[in-house]
């Protein structure tokens, strides 16, 4: 078993720097650690929080008073090889951008555009995470997971796992425990189809043209960086969970019925998507705007990112959110809702 560590500052473990002590913290840096961990506090009842690169979570200002599995499992390992397709079997612990490298390095294609994005392999099927046109959804063939009901790890299908825009069955659920990613990608040294309009501009190329995977990395990261979406622990605009609200969704007519002049795209069933950013800029709240003291604001390079400015509180940003959220919802009848998990907090 791994050994507890005594409480310590969760604000260490996230991307936002905030979020008080643990009761214990324990570090497992083999599979069946994290099982026994999660085993061992599921028959005890005892509070058990997961955390992995902490890029998708907020952590109250007062901890997790329970214990905490520092998830450091790491390993890549094809699994089945194709002239046409590879099957990689990735460790959940790994860290997310070093395996897009490692597959963009091999000349498979298929994650090339989620490069930049922080955060663990494992985490990813929880928030379906996606940007760029890309969605690891696309991608995954299974998620293997330790099923704390019946004791087991199984390998759930991708129609299993329940993906949706930023969701699946394992987000706001503690019943599984994400042990490992299977993703099929093409054997090749061009991208997937470039489905995004602003990265085909940035390329020189259109929708639905394919480039050099490491063209589309790169351009990806210049991209990311640009708007404070790459990992910089001396840029504090990096200090944040990345987009903090969702895109709203909406029926077909509920978009028409408000006749708003802005962007959109059709979404799944016939709704309509909507940028968060859009709204939220234009309900009052631009890039830099302030929250409590100047302590957390807004990104100065990205409305949807709000971030610890270096002395901030997870209250001070939930407050921050607060204000955004009323202001939007006032301005046009939308509620946003939050992507990152809250731990020990409400928005």
């Amino acid at each position: 078993m791994p050994s507890p560590l005594g409480n310590e500052a969760l604000g260490t473990y996230t991307t936002l720097r905030l979020g008080g002590p643990a009761g214990t913290l324990t570090v497992a840096t083999e599979t069946d650690e994290a099982v026994a961990t999660v085993r061992n506090a599921y028959a005890t009842g005892s509070p058990l929080l997961i955390l992995a690169g902490g890029s998708n979570v907020v952590v109250g200002d007062a901890g997790f008073a329970g214990e905490v599995l520092l998830l450091r499992t790491r390993g890549i390992e094809v699994v089945r090889a194709r002239p046409e397709s590879v099957v990689l079997r990735v460790a959940a612990g790994e860290v997310w951008d070093d395996f897009v490298e490692y597959a963009v390095t091999n000349g498979w294609s298929g994650v090339e555009c989620l490069s930049g994005i922080p955060g663990s392999t494992g985490a990813t099927p929880i928030q379906n995470v996606g940007a760029y046109g890309q969605e690891v959804a696309h991608t995954i063939v299974a998620v293997h997971a330790y099923d704390r009901e019946h004791g087991t790890i199984r390998a759930m299908t991708p129609a299993e796992c329940g993906f949706a825009y930023r969701s699946s069955v394992f987000k706001h659920n503690d019943r599984y425990l994400v042990t490992h990613v299977d993703f099929r990608l093409e054997v090749s040294d061009e991208s997937a189809p470039i489905r995004y309009a602003e990265l085909a501009r940035s390329l020189g190329a259109n929708p639905g043209d394919r480039v050099a995977l490491r063209q589309a990395r790169d351009t990806v990261l210049k991209l990311r960086a640009g708007k404070g979406m790459v990992l910089d622990p001396d840029d504090k605009d990096t200090w944040s969970v990345g987009s903090f609200f969702t895109n709203p969704v909406l029926p077909a007519e509920r978009w028409t019925a408000l006749a708003l002049d802005a962007p959109h795209w059709p979404a799944d069933d016939g709704t309509v998507k909507i940028p968060a950013a859009w709204l939220i800029e234009r309900a009052g709240f631009p890039k830099g705007y302030p929250g409590s003291a100047g302590t957390v604001a807004i990104s100065t390079k990205h409305t949807l990112a709000l971030t610890n400015r270096g002395a901030g509180t997870t209250a001070a940003l939930l407050s921050l959110a607060r204000t955004i959220r009323d202001g939007v919802q006032a301005r046009f009848g939308i509620e946003l809702h939050p992507e990152p998990v809250l731990v020990n907090c409400t928005l």
